[in-house]
């Protein structure tokens, strides 16, 4: 496959995710989203290290970036319930810290 329809892929991905972060009020779907910037992310540094097979730096760099991603899940997961239990709400807009 060439390096071209991995970097389109990737852009489109990227792209669907900034849309999803900028768009959604739901919270998971915004953590939704801030995943497929981190797979968009990944499938470049895969991509070019197809390129150059006796290197594997992309490959251990992708594996940082999938454990990164599963704590950032687990920790904005956790975050996300506390506000709820909080705030009876997951929607963005409506969480305010002024609350009396």
């Amino acid at each position: 496959m060439p390096l071209e329809h991995l970097l389109l892929l990737s852009a489109a991905l990227f792209c669907i995710g900034i849309l999803a972060i900028v768009t959604k009020r739901h919270a998971v779907a915004v953590l939704m989203g801030i995943e497929l910037i981190f797979n968009a992310a990944n499938l470049n540094l895969l991509a070019f290290s197809q390129h150059d097979p006796t290197l594997l730096q992309g490959q251990v760099f992708a594996l940082f970036v999938i454990i990164i991603a599963a704590a950032e899940a687990a920790i904005a997961l956790a975050i996300i319930l506390k506000v709820y239990q909080y705030f009876n709400t997951v929607n963005v807009n409506e969480v305010d810290t002024s609350r009396g």
